[in-house]
């Protein structure tokens, strides 16, 4: 399954909704996609699942890029 990940770069600076940035990632679940994760100084914001017409949708975006941790 493909996850979308919004995170700020730098954990130990306050989140700022104009520095949130997102990836792309698989995994089999919110759980193991944040233990993928881990060890990258993200400060994740949010994990949601994306499938079906929402995967088609960021599908066509030029920036879809699934990543491998």
């Amino acid at each position: 399954m493909i996850f979308k990940v919004y995170y700020q770069e730098d954990a130990a600076q306050m989140p700022v909704r104009e520095r949130t940035k997102s990836l792309y990632i698989e995994g089999e679940s919110e759980a193991d996609v944040r233990l993928k994760l881990a060890k990258q100084n993200f400060n994740i914001e949010y994990v949601t699942a994306v499938t079906g017409a929402y995967l088609e949708y960021e599908q066509t975006n030029s920036d879809f890029k699934v990543v491998n941790i």
